[in-house]
C-alpha cells in the first residue's frame, strides 16, 4: 500500500513538473546549453517582431501605425526582459560551475603543497649527507645505488610538483578572472532587466498619452502630424545654421588625429544613416545636413560610452517639443578634446557630473525626439566648440562644430 502511494506521488510530480525533474538529471554543461537554446528561441522571436516594426515604419504615417509600433515595441521589450531573466539564470549556473572548479583547484594546490613540504623535509634530511656518504653507509652496492636513486627521484618529484603547482595557480588566476567577468555580466544584466521593465512602463504611458491627445481620432492625429513636421523642419534648420558656423571654428591641431579606435562603437546595430549630406537629410532637414550617424537597433538596446569622460549634460526635449528634436539625450566630454552626443534614447542611466569609463552603460536606444524608428543618433563634436544653448521651443539644446564619427570609430569591432 505504501509503495503504491509513493508510485502515485512520483507520477503526479512527473506530470506537474517534468522540466524540474529533467533539470535535476542534467549536468551543469547541459543546463547551460539548455539556457542557450532558450535564448536562441527568444532572439528568433525578437527578430520577427523587429521585422514587423521595420515593415510598419515603411508605411504611411497614421494613428493606427503609431499604436501598432508602440504595441510591437512593448512586445519586443517583454521578450528582451525574458531574455534577461534567462541570461541571469545561465550566468548563475556558470558562476556556480566556476566556483566548484575554483574549490577543486584550491584543494589540489593544498594537496600539492603538503606533498612538497614532505619532499622538502626528506631532502633536508638527506642533504646533510653527500653522495659518497650515501654509498659508504650501505652494506651493499645495490642498496647504495637505490639510496642515490631515491635521492634523485625526490628532487625530480619535487621539481614536478613545483611545476604543477605553478600551473594550478595560473589556472586558479584565470578562473578567478573569469568569475569576476561573469559577476560583472550578471550585474549589467540585472541593470538591463530593471531598466527595460521601466521602459515598458514608459511605452505604455506613451500609448495612453497618444490616445488622450488625439482622442483616438485619425483626423486629429494627421493635423498634429503636419504641425509636427513643420516644427521639426524649423528646429533642424536652426541647429544646422548654428553648427555650420561652428564648423568653421574647428581647430584640427587641438583634436586627436582621425583613426579607427579613438572611439568605441557605443551600441550594437546597423548604421542606418551616415554623416553629412545624406539621402534622408536632403528631404528630412532644411539644411540637408546630418550632423552625426544613426545606428538602428531594437528599442531598449544598451548604449555604452564611446570613451572615458564626464557627463556634462542630459535632457529630455520631448517635455518641450514632443518629437521635435533630440528627445532624451546625453553629452559626454572626453579628455582627448572630443565631446559625444547620444540622442533619441528611451532611458538614461547616468547623471550630470558622473565620471564615465569607456564601455560603461549610459542608456538605452529609443525613438524619442525626431525619430522615425528606434535608433541611436551619435554626434562627435570638436570639444572646444561645444556648448549648451537655449532653444525657443525645445529647451536646452546642444550645439557644436560636428565631425564625422566614422573617422574615429572602429566599425569592425
Amino acid at each position: 500500500m505504501e509503495l503504491r502511494r509513493i508510485l502515485i506521488f512520483n507520477l503526479i510530480i512527473w506530470w506537474l513538473f517534468p522540466s524540474l525533474l529533467m533539470a535535476a538529471s542534467l549536468s551543469p554543461q547541459q543546463l547551460i546549453e539548455q539556457k542557450m537554446n532558450e535564448l536562441r528561441q527568444i532572439q528568433s522571436q525578437r527578430e520577427n517582431v523587429e521585422k514587423n516594426i521595420n515593415e510598419l515604419n515603411k508605411t504611411k504615417g497614421s494613428l493606427s501605425k503609431e499604436l501598432k509600433i508602440v504595441n510591437a515595441n512593448i512586445n519586443q521589450l517583454n521578450l528582451a526582459v525574458k531574455g534577461n531573466e534567462i541570461v541571469l539564470e545561465k550566468l548563475g549556473l556558470e558562476i556556480n560551475y566556476i566556483n566548484e572548479d575554483i574549490g577543486n583547484i584550491k584543494e589540489k594546490i593544498k594537496i600539492d603543497e603538503n606533498l612538497m613540504a614532505k619532499f622538502l623535509i626528506e631532502l633536508q634530511e638527506k642533504d646533510h649527507e653527500n653522495l659518497l656518504v650515501l654509498f659508504l653507509k650501505n652494506r651493499s652496492l645495490a642498496a647504495s645505488v637505490s639510496e642515490v636513486q631515491n635521492f634523485v627521484s625526490l628532487n625530480s618529484r619535487l621539481s614536478e610538483e613545483i611545476k604543477q603547482s605553478k600551473q594550478d595557480r595560473e589556472i586558479l588566476n584565470q578562473k578567478s578572472d573569469e568569475l569576476k567577468d561573469k559577476k560583472d555580466q550578471k550585474n549589467l544584466e540585472r541593470a538591463n532587466l530593471v531598466d527595460r521593465q521601466l521602459i515598458i512602463q514608459d511605452q505604455k504611458n506613451e500609448k495612453q498619452n497618444l490616445l488622450a491627445v488625439t482622442k483616438n481620432q485619425e483626423k486629429i492625429y494627421q493635423q498634429q502630424l503636419q504641425d509636427l513636421i513643420q516644427k521639426q523642419e524649423a528646429i533642424a534648420d536652426k541647429i544646422e545654421k548654428i553648427e555650420l558656423e561652428l564648423r568653421k571654428h574647428i581647430d584640427p591641431n587641438l583634436l586627436p588625429a582621425p583613426r579607427p579606435g579613438i572611439l568605441a562603437l557605443p551600441t550594437q546595430g546597423i548604421i542606418s544613416q551616415d554623416y553629412g549630406y545624406t539621402a534622408f537629410a536632403r528631404y528630412g532637414y532644411r539644411g540637408h545636413f546630418h550632423n552625426g550617424i544613426d545606428i538602428a537597433a531594437p528599442l531598449g538596446t544598451p548604449i555604452f560610452a564611446a570613451e572615458s569622460g564626464t557627463v556634462i549634460a542630459l535632457g529630455d526635449q520631448d517635455r518641450y517639443c514632443y518629437r521635435g528634436a533630440y528627445g532624451k539625450f546625453i553629452v559626454i566630454k572626453h579628455e582627448n578634446n572630443l565631446t559625444t552626443l547620444y540622442a533619441h534614447l528611451s532611458r538614461q542611466a547616468v547623471r550630470v557630473g558622473d565620471k564615465i569609463k569607456r564601455g560603461d552603460l549610459i542608456g538605452y536606444v529609443g525613438r524619442s525626439g525626431y525619430a522615425t524608428g528606434s535608433h541611436l543618433h551619435l554626434t562627435v563634436y570638436a570639444g572646444p566648440t561645444f556648448y549648451m544653448g537655449s532653444s525657443r521651443t525645445c529647451g536646452p539644446m546642444p550645439f557644436g562644430g560636428d565631425l564625422n564619427p566614422i573617422s574615429y570609430l572602429d566599425i569592425k569591432n
